[in-house]
């Protein structure tokens, strides 16, 4: 099986639809390029870890007087439709870990295979579950290949959390979409830097095959 995984960031309702509770402007404009993405994985074998807000109203992202740094609105609440994967990112069976910590022993045969992983997370940083580097560890890949949103958030957290353990990424642009012009040109500036490759749809399905 390739050691390329694809990297699933966030595609729920509350970020990627115009009626969320967190929308990110214009990411419905996107959900035809994810689903490519999605189907070109799936066909070529290749991994697909999606992570996902589980929140619930007394976690500390959550505040009616939130500053957008640390702090955001109600948003993806457990059990709500807003917390769900939008039709297009839809995994079919996958592997959930939540914030329960597994042994990091035991973590390579529960994904040994498995096609679909995801991971839960109370915090905009998927770093915060305790499983995550116990399974990019497992997974070992060559090559990350990131989407989602937002760009500026919860993708920065994620590429720049995958630099600091050496991991080599490759950034969809066309499959993501940020809050804050300025602050996407500010990260995107910082992960170019650091060697992150940026890359379309077109080009990351025929890679794929």
């Amino acid at each position: 099986m390739s050691r390329r995984i694809l990297w699933d960031v966030d595609t729920q309702v509350d970020f990627m639809l115009p009626d969320g509770k967190l929308y990110v402007p214009g990411a419905e404009q996107t959900a035809s390029a994810m689903a490519r993405l999605v189907r070109a994985a799936r066909d070529a074998g290749i991994v697909h870890v999606a992570s996902a807000d589980d929140h619930e109203l007394t976690d500390p992202e959550i505040s009616d007087e939130p500053d957008w740094q640390n702090t955001y609105p109600p948003h993806c609440l457990r059990g709500t439709r807003g917390a769900h994967k939008i039709p297009e990112t839809e995994q079919e069976d996958p592997l959930p870990l939540s914030l329960v910590p597994f042994p990091p022993g035991l973590v390579p045969g529960l994904v040994a295979d498995r096609r679909e992983i995801l991971l839960l997370k109370k915090t905009f940083n998927v770093f915060t579950n305790p499983n995550t580097d116990s399974l990019l560890d497992a997974l070992d890949p060559e090559e990350i290949v990131v989407f989602g949103v937002a760009t500026d958030v919860c993708d920065d957290a994620a590429i720049l959390g995958f630099l600091q353990r050496g991991r080599k990424v490759r950034f969809v642009e066309d499959a993501a979409r940020g809050l804050d012009e300025g602050r996407v040109a500010a990260c995107t500036a910082v992960w170019r830097d650091r060697g992150v490759e940026f890359t379309t749809v077109d080009e990351a399905v025929e890679s794929f095959r």
